[in-house]
């Protein structure tokens, strides 16, 4: 594990880095992305990265973690319509070349299925960007998920309906279904970039870094992985 403990500000430009040499040794990453308030100013740096010319995203692949169920592309909530304002709105990626899970699918568990066969199809994630929750999920992989899990439908936890409530009007807005990459397929990306930030964090991190690796901790498990790279500021770090 390669941990970085810094402030907020130089988490975001130290994870953007990462992804800017990743695309410069190779050109046609596939890039696994994840949405929420801590990712922000990491994209935020990578569009200013792209805008300097440093790095081109023209041969990038990506794959979202998840997509809620049930709600439009272009509803200001859905992780299609947060990704387009917050990067790709901005980069020089090709529309063809973005994958989220389709939330509208008339078949969601064969939407799943298929989800596998295209990130496998893409040659698998090269470098796969993670938020943690509260509870330690990763993706929507919440407290209990099998490791062996890969993309499927989940029902979210009555925590997370209540952390994602602020993007939404009021609580019983919040979708109550998503679709989400498993543990395993997170787990087979060839580098995993992992970002906290806030007092509020430093609990689950020092249990998911440093704790038993457990299902009831998602993201203990990433201690498994032979090529971590966490970022954390100051308070997140606190009880390492």
């Amino acid at each position: 594990m390669h941990l970085f403990i810094g402030t907020a500000e130089d988490c975001d430009k130290k994870g953007a880095l990462e992804i800017v040499n990743q695309i410069k040794n190779k050109p046609d990453t596939v890039l696994g992305l994840a949405t929420g308030s801590t990712p922000i100013g990491m994209y935020q740096n990578l569009v200013q990265f792209y805008r300097d010319g440093k790095v081109s995203f023209s041969q990038v692949r990506t794959f979202n973690l998840d997509e809620y169920v049930g709600i439009p592309r272009e509803h200001p909530c859905s992780y299609y319509d947060f990704m387009q304002e917050n990067l790709f709105k901005d980069i020089d990626i090709p529309a063809d070349h973005i994958s989220l899970p389709d939330g509208n699918a008339p078949d969601l568990k064969q939407e799943c299925a298929d989800y596998e066969e295209r990130i496998a199809g893409s040659g698998g994630i090269d470098l796969q960007v993670l938020g943690i929750g509260h509870n330690g999920h990763i993706g929507f992989n919440e407290p209990g998920t099998p490791f062996e899990s890969v993309t499927q439908l989940v029902n979210l936890t009555q925590s997370t309906i209540q952390a994602n409530a602020r993007f939404f009007e009021n609580q019983d807005q919040v979708p109550r279904q998503a679709l989400s990459m498993g543990i395993k397929t997170i787990m087979q990306a060839g580098k995993i970039l992992l970002f906290a930030k806030g007092a509020d964090k430093a609990d689950i991190i020092q249990k998911a870094l440093q704790g038993p690796i457990t299902p009831e901790v998602p993201a203990s498990v990433l201690q498994l992985h032979p090529n971590l790279y966490v970022f954390v500021d100051h308070a997140a770090a606190a009880k390492l």
